[in-house]
């Protein structure tokens, strides 16, 4: 399955979490997350935040501080940024009072201004930090309540984006133009999860979203080729990825240097001494000696035309 790849470790991305080692070999917090894992005997073992038991979400919220926010409050706080952006309210919805939100129906108006099109908007950066399902980046289901959201009432960031190539490509034959657009709207979303099983629903969630519009251009029968989902999905899993936010590697890889002394040496035994981590040691991200992370930057000025790895420590300096 190939979402459950990491690029940073050249393996799948790991369990971290020991949620599920009731289940034995194959379920501890550093192994790699295997296809038959989650397929056969074990196909719904991986579950939303909001069909876990309760007792699941409370352990994993106090261990973890996992706490998935509504989708009324993503909402709201994604319609923050926006209205800074546009520098008006209300562009994609108009909150209720209820905590739900009534969608415009109306094609979106962009500025009239300098870097303000349409174009501009898709190619904006944006990321959520400790993503989880990824609820600010696309909302597929409300992460509380587990209700579907149609994909043009979703709020997401990703979903705006979506939205906007399909309100610009949507009739015609423009085809090629808006699969580069919709490319594009993917390589400028990021957001990186600690814990594996959220991180795979994360970019399922992404997947679903990016097919889901693509049935809205071409029909509710049609479905993307093979062609596009493996770009998707190449895109996708560089872009959301593994990572203990606090240190920019992989959770749980960072180790201790051991020291022999004399008398180990002597004695032929394990040596008794050793040396944290040198990051863990200082609280420097570039130091940790854990398996760094890496991301692709796009080259989004030059439309995705060149594309260069490096390791997320480096990028944020």
């Amino acid at each position: 399955m190939a979402l459950l790849c990491d690029h940073s470790s050249g393996r799948n991305i790991i369990w971290a979490t020991d949620d599920y080692a009731a289940n034995g070999e194959g379920f501890y917090f550093h192994q790699p997350i295997e296809y038959p894992f989650i397929t056969g005997d074990y196909e719904g073992i991986i579950k939303p935040r909001s069909v876990k038991a309760k007792e699941i979400q409370e352990a994993r919220s106090k261990d973890k501080g996992e706490v998935f926010t509504p989708s009324w409050v993503c909402n709201a706080q994604n319609n923050l940024i926006d209205e800074q952006w546009f520098g008006r309210k209300d562009v994609f919805n108009h909150e209720n009072d209820d905590h739900t939100w009534t969608t415009n129906p109306d094609k979106i108006v962009f500025p009239d201004t300098p870097g303000k099109t349409w174009r501009d908007y898709v190619k904006e950066i944006r990321m959520e930090i400790t993503c989880g399902e990824a609820p600010y980046i696309t909302s597929r289901y409300d992460t509380v309540t587990g209700k579907f959201i149609e994909p043009l009432d979703r709020i997401g960031i990703l979903d705006r984006k979506f939205r906007v190539v399909l309100e610009n490509y949507g009739e015609g034959t423009e085809y090629k133009k808006w699969f580069k657009w919709m490319r594009i709207a993917l390589e400028s979303t990021y957001g990186y999860e600690f814990q594996g099983d959220n991180l795979l629903l994360a970019r399922e969630n992404v997947l679903s979203s990016y097919i889901r519009f693509y049935m809205l251009r071409f029909g509710k029968e049609e479905f993307p080729n093979l062609k596009m989902l493996r770009e998707a999905v190449d895109i996708i899993t560089w872009n959301f990825w593994q990572m203990d936010g606090l240190k920019g590697v992989i959770p749980g890889t960072c180790k201790e240097t051991e020291l022999p002394t004399m008398a180990d040496m002597f004695s032929g035994e394990k040596p008794s001494a050793s040396l944290p981590c040198p990051g863990c040691a200082s609280g420097d991200m570039s130091k940790h000696n854990g398996i760094k992370c890496k991301v692709k930057d796009w080259d989004l000025a030059n439309d995705g035309k060149k594309k260069e790895v490096k390791y997320f420590h480096e990028l944020i300096k």
